[in-house]
């Protein structure tokens, strides 16, 4: 069977279980639309969370960036960042506000600052982060269309946003929440069997995590050695050493990750649809062992493909592949845009390398690397439709918790906890999925546009929500002082400072090699990059909170009591 009929098989099927869980699980009251009506098992709920987590930067993107833009040991503030910034999440965070027992961040910020201008912020906050990460999704879910289902871009993009449509505003929280669970599934199933045949093809072990540490199969070097060897060759930095700009910069970078992590309200409000406390924190654990189970394994994919791609396009100064010779998946690629050829000197080769001039012969898109390497390893035609699938189903769960997030902040926290507060449910749950299909509309338009590679755009997505929503909500848990102007200060100078840094930097978008860093690191903030700047942001939010609420009155008593309260083991909110 073609690779086309095996694509439309495979992601078709797994687009009729999507829709017709959506269907199973409609959602029929507010609070079945928001938190799956808080009684979702811990085991599947660390599931769905993982599935949440597991967006398409991780499973598309991640790969790329750590093989290529990052090169390496570079890109391990991402894995160290995200991971890190879950557990920090899951043990600060996570079972205080499902304590507290609301429906969402914002309304825990506005409850907790007494106040309707602190929620209003908080949604602010909360949709700039989310819609600059919607956009990373949406990037990944043309891609994936438009390779393996061989349709334009933006055709496969409408196709995703319909899907989405479909069983998030159908099914709320509720729908969303199992679809996740069987999209994880798919995810992983996904990301894990072209990593071991890859394995036992380079290294003869069927485990990538050990393989990566192997000698190649046959041959008398180390697969990071031999990889090591080849990019050096051409002029590259050793793949395996040395920061991608400086210790401070990717200092920065992973605090940024972790602490944007812990602000995200999508991933947040999912500890919100367990039954208790406790439930919380166990689903938090088993979030995390799905999670590590593709986070240990992105590392192997990125060294094997890299070493794969440039074996394949025979790099070199004088044994370069012949241009009208290359391999099928090369045309492939060509097709979508994301894979270009520019023959420069016209001698009718490939030629990829670290000099500048040469390397536009040869442009390659970050986030095509984890798609484009079953096929450049000459897998079976079912290992690739089944890594289009597994694309196709982070991209559409985190997508769908996002929208999620958004429009609960737009109808729950912004119509009825500010304009009408007598809304009726049902008239709530409407506007909810009004809500829903708007932002679905407004996602799909930024998708077309896109600024850059998935993870590079979600990147700053993290340090928007680690400059605004994460210090609000630490002072929130565990400052009983904290006050009403001192959060909206914070949160107010803490996203305005990021937002301006990437602005005042916005080439950062484009930059995906190091050689072409040098200009623009002359003004950054020392030396910090605006993807990493969130940690930054977050500072200038903690500071400037804690000098206004000292010279501004303290709290209400009984807001103090009820932080107390949240924090006291065995009592329960008093909200």
């Amino acid at each position: 069977m073609s690779l086309q009929m095996l694509s439309w098989l495979v992601v078709g099927g797994t687009f009729l279980l999507y829709i017709g869980i959506a269907v199973w699980s409609r959602a029929g009251s507010t609070k079945e639309f928001y938190v799956a009506g808080g009684g979702v098992h811990p085991v599947a709920n660390g599931m769905a969370t993982a599935a949440d987590w597991m967006s398409a930067a991780s499973f598309i993107s991640m790969a790329g960036l750590i093989g290529f833009s990052y090169n390496g040991y570079g890109g391990s503030v991402f894995l160290l960042g995200w991971t890190g910034g879950y557990v920090l999440l899951a043990m600060c965070l996570a079972p205080y506000l499902r304590k507290y027992g609301k429906y969402t961040v914002p309304e825990f910020i506005g409850d907790r600052f007494y106040s309707n201008t602190a929620r209003v912020v908080a949604v602010v906050c909360l949709i700039i982060a989310s819609v600059t990460y919607v956009i990373g999704q949406m990037k990944g879910i043309g891609v994936a269309f438009s390779r393996f289902l061989e349709l334009p871009y933006e055709q496969g993009l409408m196709v995703g946003m319909f899907i989405v449509f479909f069983y998030a505003v159908l099914g709320g929280m509720k729908g969303i929440t199992y679809t996740q669970i069987a999209q994880y599934v798919v995810l992983i199933t996904a990301f894990s069997i072209p990593a071991i045949f890859i394995s036992l093809q380079l290294t003869g072990s069927p485990i990538p995590q050990v393989g990566l540490g192997s000698k190649m199969l046959g041959e008398n070097i180390y697969l990071l050695d031999k990889l090591d060897k080849i990019v050096t060759d051409l002029g590259f930095q050793e793949y395996t050493t040395g920061p991608r700009l400086s210790t401070l910069n990717m200092t920065f970078f992973t605090l940024s990750l972790m602490i944007g992590t812990a602000g995200l309200p999508h991933v947040i409000i999912r500890f919100f649809t367990v039954p208790s406390v406790k439930d919380a924190r166990i689903s938090a654990g088993w979030a995390l062992v799905f999670i590590a189970i593709l986070y240990t394994t992105a590392p192997a994919v990125a060294a094997m493909a890299r070493l794969n791609l440039m074996e394949t396009i025979q790099p070199g100064q004088t044994d370069n592949l012949v241009y009208s010779e290359r391999p099928q998946w090369f045309k492939n690629w060509e097709k979508t845009g994301l894979l270009e050829h520019e023959d420069k000197n016209g001698d009718g080769k490939i030629q990829y390398s670290a000099d500048s001039d040469i390397n536009e012969m040869v442009k390659i898109d970050n986030d095509i690397l984890v798609l484009a390497n079953p096929e450049i390893a000459k897998l079976p035609n079912w290992v690739i439709a089944l890594v289009a699938a597994g694309g196709l189903a982070a991209a559409l769960s985190t997508a769908a918790g996002l929208l999620l997030a958004i429009s609960s902040a737009i109808s729950h926290d912004l119509l009825k906890g500010v304009f009408r507060p007598n809304i009726s449910e049902r008239d709530e749950l409407r506007a909810s999925r009004i809500a829903m299909a708007g932002t679905i509309l407004l996602a799909g338009y930024l998708g077309f546009n896109p600024p850059d590679f998935a993870a590079g755009t979600v990147a700053l997505a993290f340090g928007l929500a680690a400059s605004s929503i994460f210090p609000a909500l630490m002072m929130g848990v565990f400052y009983r002082r904290m006050n009403t102007q001192g959060a909206v200060a914070g949160m107010l100078v803490g996203i305005s400072v990021t937002l301006f840094y990437v602005f005042q930097h916005k080439g950062f978008f484009f930059v995906q090699e190091t050689a072409f860093l040098g200009d623009m690191q002359a003004n950054w903030f020392f030396g910090i990059e605006p993807n990493a700047f969130g940690a930054v942001g977050a500072i200038f939010n903690f500071a400037v909170a804690m000098i206004v609420c000292r010279f501004t009155a303290e709290p209400p008593q009984e807001v103090q009591d009820l932080v107390d309260t949240i924090r006291s083991p065995g009592m329960p909110a008093t909200s």
